[in-house]
């Protein structure tokens, strides 16, 4: 009786194991299909600032207006892609070659350093929490690969354009071209691009507008590389 009562159990766990992760799946297909046309209402990095606005009752004013990729700057487009993922038009979501020299670094004693895509960026922002663990590692996975399946690289780009934060509160090429420049994000110098680009790895201690001697000197190599990369017509390869 006891034996009957425990695989009566085991089986109704194992039941709701699998239809939980069918459902996951279903909607998570579901979703990035719709945004691969519809834009993104926001992002979960927008939901957890908000979060903890509330939580450490400093109330945050969430800047963002989402611009089509025609309406984003070209000079932004390459500026993200030279300082985050000059492989970007080549990858399926996952830069191998950073990866391996991310971990000989680290097997070497270095810091360890990130060697994230520009499509994991854009699947941990829309879909994923802020935060290291396992758990979100492999939900930013899936998510990457569900949008390089499904999205093309163009729209990958715009999306991350869209949601990318830039300082406390602001969100996406528009409002921060506006935050930094009193510009529209659609017409960026390389230069405004460049800072913009240098200040992505810590966007709420950085400023495009004022930028420190390592803001500066990343802001340069950043241009350097945009040239090297053969300017804007590099684009034509997404």
């Amino acid at each position: 009786m006891l034996n009957r009562a425990l695989r009566r159990f085991l089986g109704l766990i194992w039941r709701l194991i699998w239809r939980g992760a069918l459902a996951f799946i279903v909607l998570s297909v579901a979703l990035v299909l719709l945004f691969r046309f519809v834009p993104p209402p926001g992002s979960m990095v927008m939901v957890e600032r908000k979060i903890q606005s509330w939580i450490n009752s400093e109330p945050i004013d969430i800047q963002r207006q989402w611009r089509s990729w025609e309406n984003l700057s070209s000079n932004a487009k390459l500026a993200v892609i030279a300082a985050e993922d000059q492989r970007f038009p080549q990858h399926r979501g996952f830069d191998l070659v950073e990866l391996k020299r991310a971990l000989k670094a680290s097997l070497d004693g270095e810091r360890l350093r990130g060697a994230s895509t520009l499509s994991q960026q854009t699947a941990k922002n829309v879909f994923l929490w802020s935060g290291r663990s396992w758990a979100r590692k492999g939900l930013e996975v899936w998510f990457t690969l569900l949008i390089e399946m499904l999205w093309s690289k163009q729209r990958i780009l715009e999306v991350y354009l869209n949601v990318a934060e830039w300082d406390t509160g602001v969100f996406g090429l528009e409002a921060a071209a506006g935050h930094y420049f009193g510009a529209s994000g659609s017409a960026l110098t390389e230069r405004q691009a460049s800072l913009l680009a240098a200040i992505l790895p810590s966007p709420r201690t950085r400023s495009a507008s004022r930028p420190d001697a390592q803001v500066e000197r990343r802001s340069q190599w950043i241009l350097q590389q945009m040239r090297n990369l053969g300017g804007v017509r590099y684009l034509e390869r997404l």
